[in-house]
């Protein structure tokens, strides 16, 4: 199995085989620059690709025959996105995750109230979404997530137990504060990549085109083209036979402290 732990001792062994070659005969540099990149390429790896589960288990889908799926949104709320979102949602009698930015919940309470009342679920993802938070300490990214959490307990009652990582980057440090703070991480099988692709047909063809039993789709609260497309993808997954059933429900976690 590919893991920090195992490639760590891998190619530590693989590092003194080198050393002892250098001794006995020689190695040229070019051989230990390969071996540094190889290293480096796999935690690359490891980090940007959430479903790798090289630093922890990261829950990305279920493993199930049924056609079932789950809706994840991230980034809210947003003021003008999210209500709309929440309408169709109700429209279509279909339950979502919502993992929410801490620093943007201020001013929507009644927003994330809504999203809670309406028999979704609320998830961590970070209070400030900082474009360096993969670079923070363990120590910084609990605080921040620990902030997220305050503010939603602040506006909901509620203390979120489920954390999606920003980007999508996992480290040791965020390893560290996951389990630190007792929360369970949340990935995605099916990146819609809704914050980039415009056109609603392109972005409908590419998410219906991955509907398979156990999938955990993402989209985001901000898109610009969600909108229009998230009707239509769920009435063509309910098409296909597909049931639209809650995170927590899928995975059989519990969303709350």
């Amino acid at each position: 199995m590919l893991n920090f732990r195992n490639t760590n001792i891998v190619f530590g062994c693989l590092l003194v085989l080198l050393v002892v070659a250098d001794l006995l005969y020689g190695v040229s540099l070019w051989a230990c620059v390969a071996l540094a990149f190889v290293y480096l390429l796999i935690l690359f790896y490891g980090c940007y690709y959430i479903g790798s589960n090289f630093f922890i288990q990261v829950m990305c889908s279920a493993e199930t025959d049924k056609k079932i799926i789950t809706i994840t949104f991230d980034d809210g709320p947003d003021s003008v996105n999210t209500p709309q979102i929440l309408n169709i949602l109700q429209k279509h009698h279909v339950p979502a995750a919502f993992f929410c930015i801490g620093n943007r919940i201020a001013g929507k309470g009644a927003v994330l109230k809504q999203i809670h009342e309406q028999g979704h679920i609320i998830g961590n993802h970070s209070f400030s979404h900082h474009f360096w938070f993969d670079l923070f300490s363990s120590a910084k990214m609990l605080d921040d997530m620990r902030l997220m959490d305050q503010a939603m307990k602040q506006a909901t009652g509620l203390t979120p137990l489920l954390f999606r990582p920003p980007y999508g980057v996992i480290n040791p440090n965020l390893k560290k504060a996951v389990i630190k703070g007792g929360y369970v991480p949340i990935g995605w099988s099916v990146r819609s990549m809704d914050t980039v692709i415009n056109d609603p047909q392109k972005l409908l063809n590419k998410v219906v085109s991955r509907l398979n039993p156990g999938a955990v789709f993402l989209f985001h609260d901000t898109g610009a083209a969600i909108i229009s497309v998230l009707p239509l993808f769920i009435e063509q997954a309910k098409a296909q036979g597909y049931q639209i059933v809650r995170l927590d429900k899928m995975l059989n976690l519990q969303a709350y402290a």
